[in-house]
């Protein structure tokens, strides 16, 4: 028997449940789709997928090759929408069954079902979870009754552990289908996708590389060699510094690290060193990426609209101003050292984010599908669900019972920057 597996934001091979299902099956095709539409511009002229994010997902796709072909197998990677090129592959090689994680985005469940209706009758579409923390099954509440306010989530899940213990990654995988070696090919670079490549600024703070390889050297490095995690709670605000922030969510968001290995690896971290504040922050921030998550399937595209899944009206139009604050040109030194740095880098704190997007809501007064739109673009972490629900949650049609987050500029760089080094970092 033939399966496809076909790979998206799960570029690993350590606790892939996807992995783990086509590889049961018999010979299987690894495959990886870069849509086209990813990198054409929107009305606005924004992409849904920037260079420096697409660089990411090359390299890392470069070292995902590498090690499946280190197990035996091998990834194709093509250029093209996965509903037109993925049925034609399954009908050239005989595929009896296509492997992927399942999605609840609007844009990506569309593309499935597409896909779905592009496929032979007797071919069958298996989607398995791959980048949650729990099981719907295992919530103390229907999916569809999910707490409006974070607290109360979090205070009936916290002291929950994941029905399943993270996978380990095989040792050996199943063979290619005959006839899938001539198609293998080279992955494209930047230019075949039609970007430019961005260089690396050495004011940048994340660790280097892509994949799973850096993402797993990474998480020991933050857990176990620097220790770093146990300062975790204090650090977390800091605007600069290797060490400020996790800086996680660069590979999970991705999916060359899964969640429930990070969380597997934090609790043995507190098995040996001890539980504190920090290690407890650690794991609270990834109970909010799983919360979004959550929302995102619950509320489906009110995600994305205006007035967002809670129905509120939002101040926002477009004007010169949000062109400004996107530039990092607004004349506010502290918010335009936010937009400087993600713009330079691909990156950029959370208490940042939190910042830059209240001044472009709540002071400038700007649609903040807008801001949550150049994020996208920009952010080598984007990850659709914390973005576009943080952004709401900033902008009041979220999920904060209070109506919104209206950060007093002045007041935090006073707090977060008070000897200006960080806006001196990323001056205009």
């Amino acid at each position: 028997m033939v399966s496809l597996l076909w790979f998206k934001q799960d570029l690993r091979l350590d606790d892939n449940p996807v992995l783990d299902a086509a590889m049961q099956y018999g010979e299987c095709l690894p495959v990886y789709c870069l849509d086209p539409r990813w990198f054409r511009p929107d009305d606005q002229g924004l992409l849904p997928c920037g260079a420096r994010r697409a660089q990411f997902i090359l390299d890392s796709l470069v070292e995902l090759r590498r090690s499946l072909q280190a197990q035996g197998s091998d990834l194709l990677v093509l250029k093209g929408c996965p509903e037109q090129v993925l049925p034609v592959l399954c009908k050239k090689l005989g595929v009896r069954a296509l492997f992927t994680h399942a999605e609840h985005a609007p844009n990506e469940q569309a593309i499935l079902g597409r896909v779905r209706q592009g496929l032979p009758e007797d071919i069958g579409l298996n989607l398995v979870e791959t980048n949650a923390l729990f099981d719907p099954s295992q919530l103390p509440f229907a999916l569809e009754q999910l707490p409006r306010v974070f607290t109360r989530f979090r205070n009936q899940i916290e002291k929950r552990t994941p029905a399943h213990a993270p996978l380990p990654a095989p040792t050996t995988l199943a063979p290619l289908p005959t006839g899938a070696a001539v198609l293998l090919q080279a992955i494209p670079l930047l230019d075949d996708l039609g970007l430019k490549a961005v260089p690396a600024d050495p004011r940048s703070a994340l660790p280097e590389g892509a994949g799973e390889s850096s993402g797993r050297a990474w998480l020991d490095d933050y857990l176990w060699d620097s220790k770093a995690v146990r300062h975790y709670k204090e650090t977390r605000n800091a605007l600069l510094g290797r060490y400020a922030s996790s800086k996680l969510s660069v590979w999970l968001a991705h999916g060359c690290l899964s969640p429930r290995r990070v969380m597997d690896e934090l609790r043995a971290h507190e098995h040996i060193h001890g539980a504190n504040e920090s290690t407890y922050w650690l794991w609270f921030e990834l109970l909010w990426r799983e919360f979004f998550r959550l929302s995102l399937r619950v509320n489906g595209v009110a995600f994305f609209r205006f007035g967002g899944h809670a129905g509120g009206t939002p101040q926002g139009g477009t004007d010169q101003r949000w062109i400004d604050w996107r530039e990092g040109t607004s004349g506010r030194p502290f918010v335009d050292a936010c937009l400087r740095e993600l713009n330079a880098t691909g990156y950029l704190s959370n208490r940042g984010r939190q910042i830059a997007a209240s001044y472009l809501v709540n002071e400038l007064q700007q649609d903040w599908r807008l801001g949550a739109a150049w994020f996208e673009q920009q952010l080598i972490d984007y990850d659709v669900a914390s973005n576009w629900g943080n952004w709401a949650y900033i902008a009041g049609v979220g999920h904060d019972p209070r109506g919104g987050r209206a950060f007093n500029v002045a007041f935090q760089a006073q707090r977060h920057d008070p000897d200006g080094d960080y806006v001196a970092t990323w001056p205009g």
